[in-house]
C-alpha cells in the first residue's frame, strides 16, 4: 500500500516512516511532483490537516496522509497550538519559537503542556482523522539536540528528559505523532 505524505518536513517524514509497518510505503511530495508550499490557513489542527490532504488529493491520485501538530501550553490558554510553527513570526524558526515560549513562561505558575497531532487520511471511501496526545511540561532551558521544533523544551510525563534528549526510537515509542500513527495503522489493517 502506498500513501502520499502531504508534508515537506523531513523530520515528520522520518518519524512517520519509522513508525508505520513496512507494508505501507510512504511517498513524498517531491516524488509525486509537488514542490510548492502547501497552504495552512486553518484555525484548528483538524482544519489544517484536511486542507493539506485536500491540496495533494486534488493534484494526484492515491491515498493521502496529512499531519498537523501543535504544542498547547496551559499557562498560555493552550496556545500556540495551530500556530506552533510560526509562533514567533517566521514559519519554522525553531530557535525563535523556543525562545519566545521560554520568555512567555518566565513568571508562569504552571508549565503544563501537551503535544497534539491530528492525522487526516483521504481514501476512496472518504476522510478519516486520527489524534494523538502526549502530556508533559516545558523545561526552563533547552536540553538535547535530537528531533525538531519544541523537542528541546518538552518533557513528557513520566520522563526526566526532553524529546530532544531521546533517540528517535524512544520518542516514537510514546510521542503524540506515534499515538496517532498507531490508530492509523490499526484502521488500515482493519479495512485491508
Amino acid at each position: 500500500m502506498k500513501i502520499i505524505l502531504a508534508s515537506n518536513n523531513q523530520h515528520k517524514l522520518e518519524e512517520i516512516k519509522a513508525k508505520l509497518p513496512s507494508s505501507i510505503e510512504v511517498v513524498t511530495l517531491k516524488e509525486v511532483g509537488i514542490t510548492e508550499d502547501i497552504p495552512e490557513t486553518g484555525t484548528t489542527l483538524e482544519a489544517n490537516a484536511l486542507q493539506k490532504a485536500n491540496y495533494v488529493a486534488e493534484r494526484v491520485s492515491g491515498f493521502v496522509l496529512a499531519d498537523d501538530s501543535g504544542l498547547e501550553v496551559e499557562a498560555l490558554e493552550w496556545q500556540p497550538g495551530v500556530y506552533s510553527a510560526r509562533y514567533a513570526g517566521e514559519h519554522g524558526n525553531h530557535a525563535a519559537n523556543n525562545q519566545k515560549l521560554l520568555n512567555a513562561l518566565k513568571t508562569a505558575d504552571t508549565r503544563n503542556a501537551r503535544f497534539r497531532t491530528v492525522l487526516c487520511l483521504i481514501r476512496k471511501d472518504g476522510v478519516h482523522y486520527f489524534e494523538g496526545v502526549v502530556n508533559g511540561t516545558i523545561a526552563t532551558e533547552h536540553n538535547g539536540n535530537q528531533g525538531f521544533g519544541y523537542d528541546p523544551l518538552f518533557i513528557p510525563d513520566g520522563y526526566g528528559k526532553t524529546f530532544a534528549q531521546m533517540s528517535l526510537a524512544e520518542k516514537n515509542g510514546m510521542s503524540h505523532r506515534a499515538k496517532a500513527l498507531e490508530k492509523l495503522t490499526q484502521f488500515i489493517e482493519s479495512v485491508v
